[in-house]
C-alpha cells in the first residue's frame, strides 16, 4: 500500500499538520517504528497504526480520516473498530497485535522524550516538549487568612451571638462560631537568566508562564542575573510565545553575568520584605554559579527562609549522573533550602509540580 514508507509517511504527516493535527517529528518517528511491525499492504493495519501514532486529540480523528482517504484511499469506518482490531491480529485488551505494538512504540517514544535534557533537543523535539510543559499546572495550596467568616468551630463570635440572642428575646439559644478564611498561598519564581543558564532559561520561563496561567494574581515571577527584573505582567499574556517574547524584551541582562546574592537582596528589599515572600513558596531556578560574594548569597538565603513558607531550589544539573552541589553559591544557600530538585527535562518539571503541591 505504501511504496516508500518513510517518504510517504513524512508527506502524510505534513498534510495532517496543514489540517491542524499536531503530527510532529516525534510522532512521525513513532509511526515509522510501528509500521515496521505491520503489513503495509493491509489498509486496516496501516490506518490504525498511523492513527494511533499521529493523533493526540479527539478533534484530530475526522481530520485524520479525511487525509488518510486522500492519500491512501478509504480507511476502516469508525464503526468497524472491533473487526479492524481482529484484522490486526486480535489486538484487544491484551494489547497484542499491530495496534498494541503501535501504542507501545508511541508511548515509549513519548516517555523517552519526557526525560530528555531540554538543552539537547532537536527543533522537532522542542515543539513536543513545549507542549508537554504547557500542559503542566504548577500551584501551591492555600493558607489561613487573618480574616474570619461565619461557621466552623474555631471560636465563639460574640457579635453574631448577641444579635441572635436579641432576635430571640435575650435567650442564648445558639452560640455563633467563626473560622478563618482560606486564601491562595503565593508562589514566587526567581529564574536565573545568566549565561550559564542560557540552555534552560526559556524552558523555565515557559514553566513560569504555566504557573501564572493557573493563578495569575497569586504568582510572581522575577528574573535574576546581574540585576532583578519583574516579568509577571509579561507572562500574563495567554499565548506562551508572545509571553516569552514580551519577557525577553523586558529583561536587560539576558545571558549576562550572575550576581545571585545581590539580586536576591534586591528582591527581599523591594518585594519580599513588603509581603511577596511572606508565607509564600519561593522557587529559585539556578545552577548556583555566583560571581559576587557567596557569603552575601548565604545571608540573603537565610533572610528569605525566615520570611517564606518554603524555599525550593531547582538546579538543572541535579538530574545528571554524579551531580553534587559544589558551586560556592549552592553551598552557601543549601542550608536554607527545603528541597533541591532537578529541572532539566519535562519529567523533572512535572515532578517539581508535585513538590510544589506538597510544599
Amino acid at each position: 500500500m505504501i511504496a516508500d514508507p518513510v517518504a510517504d509517511l513524512t508527506a502524510f504527516a505534513r498534510s495532517l499538520r496543514e489540517r491542524g493535527v499536531a503530527a510532529d517529528a516525534s510522532r512521525v518517528v513513532a509511526a515509522a517504528g510501528a509500521l515496521d511491525h505491520v503489513d503495509l499492504l493491509d489498509p486496516a493495519q496501516v490506518y490504525w497504526t498511523t492513527r494511533l501514532s499521529l493523533c493526540s486529540e479527539p478533534d484530530d480523528l475526522p481530520r485524520f480520516d479525511a487525509a488518510f482517504a486522500e492519500w491512501f484511499g478509504s480507511g476502516p469506518r469508525p464503526a468497524a473498530v472491533e473487526s479492524a482490531v481482529r484484522a490486526l491480529g486480535g489486538a484487544g485488551e491484551s494489547g497484542h497485535g499491530a495496534a498494541g505494538r503501535a501504542e507501545r512504540v508511541a508511548a515509549t517514544a513519548l516517555e523517552t522524550l519526557r526525560t530528555r535534557d531540554v538543552a539537547a533537543l532537536t527543533a522537532a523535539e522542542r515543539a513536543e516538549v513545549r507542549r508537554l510543559i504547557g500542559l503542566l499546572a504548577p500551584s501551591v495550596g492555600t493558607r489561613r487568612s487573618v480574616r474570619r467568616r461565619a461557621g466552623g468551630r474555631s471560636g465563639v463570635d460574640p457579635a453574631r451571638t448577641m444579635r441572635t440572642m436579641l432576635r430571640a428575646g435575650g435567650e442564648p439559644i445558639v452560640l455563633a462560631h467563626w473560622r478563618r478564611r482560606e486564601k491562595p498561598r503565593r508562589l514566587v519564581l526567581l529564574v536565573d537568566v545568566s549565561g550559564s543558564m542560557a540552555p534552560y532559561a526559556d524552558w523555565l520561563l515557559l514553566f513560569a508562564h504555566a504557573a501564572v496561567r493557573v493563578r495569575p494574581f497569586a504568582t510572581e515571577v522575577f528574573t535574576v542575573g546581574t540585576r532583578l527584573t519583574r516579568v509577571t505582567r509579561a507572562l500574563r499574556l495567554r499565548d506562551p510565545d508572545a509571553a516569552l517574547q514580551a519577557a525577553a524584551q523586558t529583561v536587560p541582562d539576558w545571558s549576562g553575568g550572575t550576581r545571585l546574592g545581590e539580586s536576591l537582596q534586591a528582591f527581599l528589599d523591594r518585594w519580599g520584605q513588603r509581603g511577596a515572600a511572606r508565607s509564600a513558596v519561593v522557587v529559585i531556578f539556578s545552577d548556583g554559579w555566583e560571581r559576587g560574594g557567596a557569603e552575601l548569597l548565604g545571608q540573603q538565603a537565610a533572610r528569605l527562609r525566615r520570611l517564606a513558607h518554603a524555599v525550593v531550589w531547582v538546579n538543572p544539573h541535579k538530574g545528571k549522573e554524579g551531580f553534587t552541589p559544589e558551586t560556592a553559591g549552592m553551598l552557601a544557600a543549601l542550608p536554607y533550602v527545603d528541597a533541591l530538585v532537578a529541572g532539566h527535562s519535562a519529567q523533572a518539571l512535572a515532578d517539581l509540580v508535585a513538590v510544589l503541591a506538597e510544599a
